[in-house]
């Protein structure tokens, strides 16, 4: 077996950091092409959403079990199997425009995303430690942002200039390029190989998932998520079939989704030191204070500015949230982390696609009016799963600091 050699330990980090945000990449870069895949091949822009949620699933569905599987059999030739399993499907998608046919390389992309993403995770854990593990890891967050900033930006010229196929030929074109550097250059990581023990496993995973805390967190990162979600289908037929507007406007109306999004994370971080749900609670009230406001204007003023203005504001308040929620939620079970990770990053994915396109398909989202409604019906829920994640979070301490003064009456 190939390991990895010390001496292009560089190189395959700078590898790891390119191919993290690969989700990211795979889901924003065709946003500003909806609308003309739809009339290219000749559905309703519904069945093209799919390609999206179907995406999401699958990757979602998968990273919560891939973490298992990477431990037992290791990181580097799974990777390897993932990038040309991607690169084809990739090309698949280009060259074979059939929407069933999109629908089931949208799955394997998927899948494959997964296998990629959650191993180079492991490979920083694998390679380094202490502070610079740290220091690594801190960066996963934005790094893992960059994608929906630029991906869109990007597919909204090669939209315009070379049409929608040219997102998959460059998708398929990229991982061929990485897949040559990580052949020469990256090994396996792991050196100690944990045998595949189902009954264990599957206690841990019912364990997780049955503390209030930590699955009332998943809701309130996935509801976070799929405000961005639901704007990420949607805006490309608003800007450019409402308002007119070509896909690039669409781009750079995804670039400010993602600036906004990342921003409210950067401002989670400054105020680190601040409790929990002092900052969540207040963020919340403002969210359900903005909607409203925004809720009484589009009732009587419509245009791009007015969706973007709000959106942004929501998105950036989301963010927070999101950072904060999800920052506890990787915290809260220090001996499974990896499992912790797994479902914590498919859960977003899971929740906010499950989400975004029930609401999409249950309020068909044609205009800002409709949209508003729908981020108030999302928020008004992200209000209701932070009172009771809240209720657990309080439930939990107190368990805690009964606990402990037992133990020291008994000392």
């Amino acid at each position: 077996m190939k390991f990895q050699d010390e001496k292009y330990l560089y190189i395959s980090t700078l590898l790891a950091f390119i191919l993290i945000p690969l989700g990211g990449l795979t889901t924003d870069i065709y946003i500003p092409s909806l609308p003309a895949m739809a009339e290219d091949l000749s559905v309703p822009v519904e069945k093209v959403q799919i390609s999206l949620l179907l995406f999401m699933v699958s990757s979602g569905f998968s990273q919560l079990f891939i973490g298992i599987i990477l431990d037992s059999f290791g990181r580097y030739r799974i990777s390897i199997f993932a990038l040309i399993t991607f690169s084809l499907a990739s090309f698949t998608i280009a060259l074979a425009p059939q929407i069933d046919v999109i629908y089931l390389m949208r799955i394997v992309q998927g899948i494959s995303v997964s296998l990629i993403i959650v191993g180079k995770r492991a490979f920083f854990v694998d390679m380094f430690k202490g502070e610079k593990l740290k220091h690594y890891t801190s960066l996963f967050s934005i790094v893992w942002a960059t994608a929906p900033i630029v991906a869109p930006l990007i597919g909204g010229y090669l939209q315009v200039i070379l049409g929608w196929q040219s997102n998959f030929y460059l998708l398929g074109i990229l991982a061929i390029i990485i897949l040559i550097f990580e052949l020469q250059f990256t090994g396996e990581s792991l050196r100690n190989f944990q045998v595949f023990k189902r009954n264990e496993i599957l206690a841990i995973y019912r364990k997780m998932l049955g503390t209030p805390d930590f699955y009332l967190g998943l809701i309130i990162i996935g509801l976070s998520y799929s405000l961005l979600v639901i704007y990420g289908m949607i805006s490309p037929f608003i800007i450019e079939k409402v308002y007119g507007f070509s896909p690039v406007v669409t781009g750079y109306s995804s670039l400010g989704s993602g600036i906004a999004l990342m921003s409210g994370g950067i401002i989670s971080k400054l105020l680190i030191r601040k409790g929990l749900f002092t900052k969540i609670v207040t963020t919340i009230i403002l969210m359900l204070i903005i909607v409203l406001i925004m809720l009484a204007i589009t009732s009587k003023f419509d245009g791009v500015l007015y969706l973007l203005g709000f959106t942004l504001t929501l998105h950036l308040i989301s963010g927070f949230i999101f950072n904060n929620v999800y920052v506890y939620n990787l915290q809260r079970f220090t001996t499974n982390a990896g499992v912790a990770s797994g479902l914590t990053g498919g859960g977003v994915y899971v929740v906010s696609s499950i989400v975004g396109y029930g609401l999409i398909n249950l309020f068909e989202i044609k205009d800002i009016q409709t949209l508003t409604s729908v981020n108030a019906l999302i928020i008004s829920l992200l209000f209701i799963a932070i009172l009771f994640f809240r209720k657990a979070v309080i439930k939990l301490s107190r368990i805690t600091d009964h606990a402990l003064n037992q133990q020291a009456s008994f000392s």
